[in-house]
């Protein structure tokens, strides 16, 4: 029998062939859809230019081995019984949810998991600032990867007035105790401040007005987003500067080019844990058990889910 599981005459290594070739297609997906949008805008003067891009052969092979590396880290932060935290910040467009997206892809969802917070409730504008962002923070053995955090008052909120100065200033009085706090608890905070410039956001609103499927993300307060550049942009750089503390440090990614932003993320990021293998006994597959008495009840025809493909 051949090596070659392409052609292997082996129905079994065929089979698992197709399986890896199934897992490739959902990353190919994402990045089809990337160039759709891209030609949504094409020959407007916000298209950027290409000739620097990555090849997407290297592309797509440094993005696999990161992943086999992110499934060796999130193996040894549920042995070690670690609580890993992420933050992702940056301006709407910025590319977060791309990076997010790859981290995520090949993990155990009941190990790393995404927290995405709506709007404060009535009730939740009430409490302590923290509070609602306490909830979501890992027990041992967890990943929490947070699509946008607590620095929303250090940005949104400050920028479109939705909270006073003086709530402002006592977020800064208390975000870098409050992460100190988080460290000596045991739990490691890496902070990402994802990077763009005016022209690439321009660039990637305009893919999203002019595409029907990606229209959802754009609200109004990404709009008026676009008008308070300048808002924005001072209020990063005071966070930056007011929250930038050793025991949680901020790291800036550079995201104009959005496939070497997601691979510099995902290597930086397994850069901050240092983990090894964990052993594993081997695994061997049970003997199916069969029973001659057992017959398979048919099942009617019109609950199976129409053939359409």
């Amino acid at each position: 029998m051949t090596d070659d599981p392409i052609h292997s005459s082996d129905p079994l290594s065929r089979q698992l062939h197709a399986e890896m070739l199934d897992s490739l297609d959902e990353e190919l997906e994402m990045e089809l859809d990337d160039q759709r949008l891209e030609a949504l805008v094409a020959g407007t003067a916000a298209a950027r230019q290409t000739g620097s891009d990555l090849d997407r052969r290297i592309y797509f092979r440094e993005l696999l081995r990161l992943q086999g590396e992110l499934v060796k880290l999130q193996d040894w932060v549920q042995h070690r019984k670690l609580k890993l935290v992420v933050l992702f910040e940056g301006r709407d467009a910025a590319g977060k949810g791309g990076v997010i997206k790859r981290i995520t892809q090949r993990l155990n969802p009941r190990i790393c998991r995404v927290a995405a917070l709506p709007a404060p409730s009535e009730r939740e504008r009430s409490q302590w600032y923290f509070q609602r962002y306490v909830s979501h923070l890992p027990a041992g053995g967890e990943i929490v990867l947070f699509d946008r955090s607590w620095y929303n008052r250090a940005g949104v909120e400050k920028v479109m007035g939705f909270c006073t100065d003086a709530e402002y200033e006592e977020f800064f009085r208390s975000v870098t105790e409050f992460e100190r706090m988080l460290v000596r608890s045991g739990i490691i905070l890496v902070k990402y401040w994802f990077s763009i410039t005016d022209e690439e956001q321009q660039k990637r609103f305009l893919m999203r007005i002019h595409d029907p499927l990606k229209q959802w993300k754009l609200s109004p307060m990404d709009m008026e987003s676009r008008r308070r550049w300048e808002h924005y942009t001072r209020a990063k750089e005071v966070m930056l500067e007011r929250s930038h503390i050793a025991e949680a440090p901020w790291w800036i990614v550079e995201a104009v080019d959005k496939k070497r932003a997601r691979l510099n993320c995902i290597h930086h990021l397994l850069g901050q844990v240092p983990y090894g293998e964990v052993d594993r006994p081997a695994i061997a597959l049970p003997e199916r058990v069969y029973h001659p008495d057992y017959l398979r009840a048919p099942q009617a025809k019109e609950i199976f889910v129409p053939a359409v493909y």
